[in-house]
Parts: C-alpha cells; structure tokens; sequence
C-alpha cells in the first residue's frame, strides 16, 4: 500500500469513526429527550389529575445576558431545581424567575438574592441583582414567581446549542452524517444484492453442469 492508499483509507476510516460517534451521540440525546418528554406528560397528568399547575423537578436555560458575569457568563447553560418550601431560599443564592419589571415583564431571569423582604399577607419576595450589576432589580420577587434555585453551570455549552440551531449546524452536524449513513446503508443493500444475484447464477451453473 503506497503513501497516498494509505492516506486515503486513513481519512475513510476518520471519517467513519466521526459518523459512528455523531450518529451515536445524536441517538442518545434523542433517546434522553424522549425520556424526559414522557417523564413530562406522565407529570403533567399527575398534577392535572390533582388540579394543580405542574412545576418541573428541574429546568435548564441558557444565559444571553453579562448580567450575571463573571459569575455565570453568557452562553453558559445552567440547572435549576425546583424549590418546594421557599424558605429555603437564603440571601446568596442564584434563583431563576419570571420578572414582573415593566421593561423585563414576563422574561426569564437569572439573578442573585441580595435581600428578603416580609410582605403584608405573610409571605416573601426577594430582592435580586446581577452579579455584573451595580444596582438592585426594580421588582421585589414574589415567590410564585420562582422558578428554581440555580444548582450547576455547564460553561459554553449555549454556543453549541446555537450552532446547533443554525442552518450550517443543522447540516454539518445531523444532515451530512445523516446521508452519510442512509448512502452507506443503501450501498450495502445493493452489494448483498448483487451477491445474492451472483450465488444464485452459480447454483444454476452447478445444476447445468
């Protein structure tokens, strides 16, 4: 086998082995994603059974704001839990909440609690801040709002998820892989074929003769 055979079959043998381990990487992800889907449906009839709002175990966002830097920094994916008893909550802790702010209304935020504060009615909101900011948030967090206490941080892996969701992500990632497999399959099929083809003229050849 000569330098450039050689080099040939090394970038067939790469490339397959990128194939195996992406298509594999994408069935496991399918598989996880599945899984959690049903984990879902099976909770959320649960909860509707009991008429009550289903709140996740656990959810999981990606940071496009610096507000949080260096602390959590943009494009890094973080896990909340859910916090049952609110209480639980410390000044200290990272929490992910919707935002009652005019300018932030309705938006997912993740903030630092910097204060408590004892409303008339008896419960709690929490006063938060940005670790990047240098003032607090105009809204006062009420704990309905709460979504969860920030438990990891998975730096940079917003950047795949992005990439991911990009046409070029799309057709470097799943569709090439994707025909790679389908083609490679489809040529498999057609030489077993044609093998089969080729023991059956034989058999008649041998019955001839």
């Amino acid at each position: 086998m000569d330098k450039k055979e050689e080099s040939h079959y090394n970038f067939k043998g790469l490339f397959k082995y990128l194939s195996t381990v992406i298509s594999w990487t994408i069935f496991v992800l399918l598989v996880i994603v599945g899984i959690l889907l049903i984990y879902y449906y099976i909770s959320l009839k649960l909860y509707e059974t009991k008429g009550q709002k289903y709140e996740p175990a656990f959810s999981v966002y990606t940071i496009v704001s610096p507000s949080m830097e260096s602390t959590i920094s943009v494009y890094d994916v973080i896990i909340n839990t859910r916090v049952d008893n609110k209480d639980d909550i410390e000044i200290g802790d990272v929490i992910t909440f919707i935002s009652t702010w005019q300018v932030t209304y309705g938006m997912t935020i993740t903030h630092r609690v910097v204060g408590v504060k004892e409303l008339d009615d008896g419960s709690r909101c929490f006063i938060t801040r940005g670790d990047n900011n240098t003032q607090d948030d105009q809204a006062c967090v009420k704990e309905s709002n709460v979504i969860g206490k920030v438990k990891a941080v998975i730096p940079g892996l917003g950047k795949l998820q992005f990439f991911l969701s990009s046409a070029l992500g799309w057709v470097l990632i799943i569709i090439i892989p994707a025909l790679y497999i389908i083609v490679k399959d489809i040529i498999k099929i057609i030489k077993l074929a044609k093998d089969d083809d080729k023991g059956k003229s034989k058999k008649k050849d041998k019955s001839k003769n």
